[in-house]
């Protein structure tokens, strides 16, 4: 057997099963059989086998061969056409020839001259020649001209449409009725009453016995031969085949509709692998994993390899018909898997991935992309779409599972923790927390691990539209130089009776004019400290040994005054606003190309060095890298006038459209 799954859990403290595992996924292939191309062409070109073409070619010459049986006429026996050589005008002139002959009308309005569509090839090889500069292509055209207006030609191209209209009687003859002895009936009860010679004599013949014999066996030859023969029908059937049990599945494939199976080799044996969503196969609920495959369409595939079985399938469409040898597991009855909406917390590329069974299916995505699972059958591997492309993608995807991921991601880092040197004094120290650590990575109870959230695979979603009274936070959040508290004051000095800022907790006095609740919270330091260790504070900061912070009770007080509250935050405090009940809507305000930057910074009167710049864009890479995970949106901050007009944008598009919200702020 040429694959084998990657099992869904990893033992031993030191991963010696999880390695053997991992090897043995590498050596795993599955072909998906019939594949779209906006899936396979990303990795694997579409190839032509020998054998389909030799299968085309001689169904060809069969189908060619036919109709030169069917269409062979001798020349010397046919009298129309030695009339026809002998007077080149009785095609054209004589209308009880035309008629005799079908010809079709418009040739007859050629006259005695050439037919009209020489005319008109006469005419645009005129006008072709009066364009033409160059000696050698007049001359070429001249003697083109000489063979048209040749009689010998033009009669020779009178025959040949007088033949072809002459082909369009059906050969062998076929039947028109299979009620000739009723009818012959009737017409001898009708001449009965006749009196003339023509009308006895008909009344005779029709009451002939042998007559009446011949016209009754052509009733019944005529009944077989125009019979329809009835057309397979998609459906199941079990038959023996070399002393074996088989079923024959037949399965109409749409040629915009892919088969959506994998197969792989078992020895010689070619066996489905896995069912595909949104395939025919699946639709049909036909074909089963683990079915082995010995025909389709007639054409045996036991022997051959994946590859081959994909070139075969390759152009095939309408009634697919499988020969096939039943697996022995028990089908289970149908179950309709509930669709779970997720949002990737990172970047998955299948052609980079060695363990993906069927590269040809892999679903490419990006940190933040929301993915339809809609099936996890396969633990390991799940089935998807991406949010926005169901109509584009015809098959669902595979993408990684979470425990699965989860796993290879703990075995990564633990094989990187492995190389790295172990310092001076805290060599049994790093050891012990090192096993106690791969002990933890390889728990399969995944969701009993608190460290499991250290890795980043997937969060369950869902769409969220926002009460008009209680409007979601934004927070901008962006390196120091990027434009976020800029666009922040916009927003309040902008809007103030729909935007609003909220009032810092800070343990400094209260200066004169200030009020509380307004300008600041005027709190202690020990109140301070003491909502900062419930969790209370959304991040604080120190400053002139004051401690300043904004509350999540600051956020809500904004949210029930119907105002949208904008903050700007540091990277520490989306954790905390993110764990609230506040819904956050979070915008990442990105840093632009180091020039622009400068630009940008210069209208502030700042003037960085380029060291600077290089730090803030830096800054900005690692910030997306530790918690883009989090972000909702993003906005590389190009110019203010435009990163403002797109941040309204978003905004706006709050209260008309439903956004996709972690399904933990909904319970």
């Amino acid at each position: 057997m040429t694959t084998s799954h990657l099992n869904g859990h990893v033992a031993g403290e030191g991963g010696g099963a999880a390695d053997e595992e991992l090897r043995g996924a590498q050596q795993h292939r599955e072909m998906a059989i019939d594949c779209p191309g906006e899936l396979g062409s990303r990795t694997l070109p579409v190839r032509r086998s020998a054998q389909l073409e030799r299968i085309r070619q001689q169904q060809e010459d069969l189908r060619r061969r036919r109709e030169e049986e069917g269409r062979q006429l001798d020349l010397n026996a046919s009298l129309r056409l030695r009339k026809l050589a002998q007077n080149s005008q009785i095609g054209i002139d004589n209308p009880s020839f035309l008629q005799d002959q079908q010809i079709p009308p418009q040739l007859v309005a050629s006259g005695q001259h050439a037919l009209p569509e020489l005319q008109e090839l006469l005419l645009s090889l005129k006008q072709v020649q009066g364009c033409l500069s160059d000696q050698q292509s007049q001359n070429d055209i001249e003697l083109v001209l000489a063979l048209l207006n040749k009689s010998d030609f033009q009669s020779a191209l009178k025959i040949h449409n007088a033949v072809a209209a002459s082909m369009h009687r059906p050969s062998p003859p076929f039947p028109h009725t299979q009620q000739a002895l009723p009818l012959a009936m009737e017409v001898r009860q009708l001449t009965q009453s006749c009196h003339s010679k023509e009308g006895l004599e008909l009344n005779a013949l029709l009451s002939d016995i042998q007559i009446q014999s011949l016209l009754l066996t052509h009733d019944s030859v005529a009944e077989r031969e125009m019979q329809l023969e009835p057309l397979p029908v998609p459906g199941e059937t079990l038959a023996q085949w070399g002393g074996e049990t088989v079923k024959i599945v037949r399965i109409e494939k749409a040629p915009d509709v892919p088969l959506g199976a994998t197969v792989r080799n078992e020895m010689e044996n070619v066996v489905i692998s896995r069912i595909v969503r949104g395939g025919a196969a699946e639709r049909s609920g036909l074909l089963s994993e683990g079915d082995e495959i010995l025909e389709i369409n007639g054409i045996e595939i036991r022997g051959k390899d994946v590859n081959q079985v994909f070139d075969i399938l390759a152009d095939m469409h309408g009634l697919l018909t499988f020969v096939l040898i039943p697996s022995g597991q028990i089908r289970p009855p149908p179950v309709k898997e509930t669709v779970i909406h997720v949002k990737a917390h990172f970047d998955y590329d299948p052609s980079d991935d060695p363990y993906v069974p069927c590269r040809e299916l892999g679903l490419s995505f990006q940190k933040g992309d929301i993915l339809h699972i809609i099936s996890q059958s396969d633990p390991n591997w799940w089935q998807a779409y991406r949010d926005g492309d169901e109509d584009n993608q015809p098959l669902a995807g595979l993408v990684p599972g979470k425990s699965f991921q989860q796993q290879r991601e703990a075995m990564k880092q633990t094989i990187e923790e492995d190389k790295e040197p172990e310092k001076s004094g805290k060599l049994w120290c790093a050891k012990k927390n090192k096993r106690k650590r791969k002990k933890l990575l390889y728990n399969t109870h995944r969701n009993e691990d608190p460290d499991h959230e250290d890795i980043l695979t997937y969060e369950e979603m869902a769409l969220y539209h926002q009460p008009a009274n209680r409007k979601r936070p934004i927070a901008l959040i962006g390196p120091n130089g990027c434009g976020q508290v800029e666009l922040r004051q916009r927003l309040l000095r902008s809007q103030p009776d729909r935007f609003s800022g909220a009032a810092q907790h800070t343990t400094r006095s209260r200066r004169d004019g200030e009020q509380s609740g307004r300008d600041y919270i005027f709190v202690s330091r020990q109140s301070f400290e003491a909502e900062l260790a419930m969790g209370k504070l959304i991040e604080s900061v120190e400053s002139e040994k004051n401690l300043y912070g904004t509350s999540t009770d600051s956020v809500r007080q904004v949210i029930n005054t119907g105002k949208i509250c904008v903050l700007c935050l540091h990277a520490q405090g989306l954790k905390v606003l993110r764990s609230s009940d506040l819904k956050p809507y979070i915008i990442f305000i990105a840093p632009p190309s180091q020039e622009r930057l400068r630009a940008l910074l210069a209208k502030d009167n700042k003037n960085p060095k380029p060291e600077e710049l290089r730090d803030v864009i830096e800054k900005a890479r690692e910030m997306e890298q530790s918690c883009g995970h989090l972000f909702d949106a993003i906005i590389v901050n190009t110019d203010l006038d435009k990163s403002f007009h797109e941040l309204l944008r978003l905004i706006d598009k709050l209260d008309t459209e439903p956004q996709w919200v972690p399904c933990s702020w909904l319970r």
